[in-house]
C-alpha cells in the first residue's frame, strides 16, 4: 500500500513534467544544501555510473527555501546533524561557516543556480549540483552571492555573463518553484530520495541516505521482475 500510494501521487504528478522516451528512467529529488544529500553523493555517482544507460533526471526538492533563519538559530542543531552525515558517509565538512551567525539558511539560491545550469547546459547539471554542495559544506562559500556559482559556472565552461542573466531572472524564480511544488506533490518529505520509472510505473527506491550496493540491488531485483 504504501508504494501504491506513491506511485499514485508520482503518476498525477509527472503531468506537469516533460515526457521521456525511455523505458527507465532514474529520479533523484535532493537539495544543495541538504546535508545527508551531500553525504549521499559518492553512493549517488556509484549508482549513476552503474546505470549509465538509464536516462536520470534531478528534481529540487525545497529543504528550507525561502528560510529566515540564521545559524544563530540553526547552528548547534546543524553542527550535530552534519557529524552524524560526516561519520555515516565519510564525506569532509568544514564547519566555520557556522560560526557565520548571520548567515541566513536558505536553500532557495543553490537550487535555482541549478536550474540555471539545468537551461543552459543540462548536460552539466548534475556536476554543477555537486559542485555546489562542495562549495557550500567544504569550502563554506556564500550561497547568497551570485559571484559564487559564476565561478563554478564559469570552470565548467558556462558563460558567467549568460549565468547571471538567468539566475536574477523571474523565469527562473518560478521554475524553481516548480521543482519544489513537484517533489511536494510527490509527498516526498525526506531527502536524497531516489524513485524508479519503469514505463508508467513508479517505485520509491530510497529515502534518505542509503549505500550504493543496496540500491543497486533494489533496482536489479525490480527490473529482473519485469524483464
Amino acid at each position: 500500500m504504501k508504494y501504491l500510494t506513491f506511485i499514485l501521487l508520482f503518476a498525477m504528478a509527472s503531468f506537469t513534467q516533460p515526457p521521456t522516451t525511455s523505458k527507465t528512467q532514474l529520479i533523484y529529488i535532493g537539495d544543495p544544501m541538504c546535508s545527508w544529500c551531500y553525504g549521499f553523493g559518492v553512493e549517488l555517482e556509484k549508482t549513476k555510473a552503474y546505470f549509465n544507460t538509464m536516462d536520470f533526471k534531478m528534481v529540487m526538492g525545497g529543504l528550507r527555501p525561502y528560510n529566515t533563519e540564521t545559524m544563530t538559530d540553526l547552528g548547534d542543531f546543524l553542527k550535530e546533524h552534519w557529524e552524524h552525515v560526516a561519520e555515516a558517509s565519510g564525506q569532509p565538512f568544514n564547519y566555520d561557516i557556522l560560526g557565520q551567525r548571520d548567515f541566513v539558511y536558505d536553500t532557495e539560491p543553490p537550487s535555482r543556480a541549478v536550474l540555471v545550469v539545468r537551461k543552459l547546459a543540462p548536460e552539466k547539471e548534475f556536476d554543477f549540483f555537486h559542485a555546489v554542495q562542495k562549495a557550500f559544506y567544504y569550502y563554506n562559500k556564500n550561497t547568497h552571492d551570485v559571484t559564487t556559482y559564476i565561478e563554478i559556472a564559469e570552470g565548467m565552461g558556462i558563460d558567467g555573463t549568460s549565468f547571471r542573466k538567468w539566475f536574477e531572472s523571474e523565469e527562473m524564480k518560478q521554475a524553481v518553484k516548480g521543482d519544489f511544488q513537484f517533489a511536494a506533490n510527490l509527498g516526498v518529505r525526506g531527502f536524497p530520495t531516489l524513485v524508479l520509472k519503469y514505463g508508467e510505473e513508479y517505485y520509491l527506491i530510497s529515502n534518505g541516505f542509503s549505500k550504493h550496493e543496496n540500491i543497486v540491488k533494489t533496482i536489479d531485483n525490480i527490473l529482473a521482475e519485469k524483464e
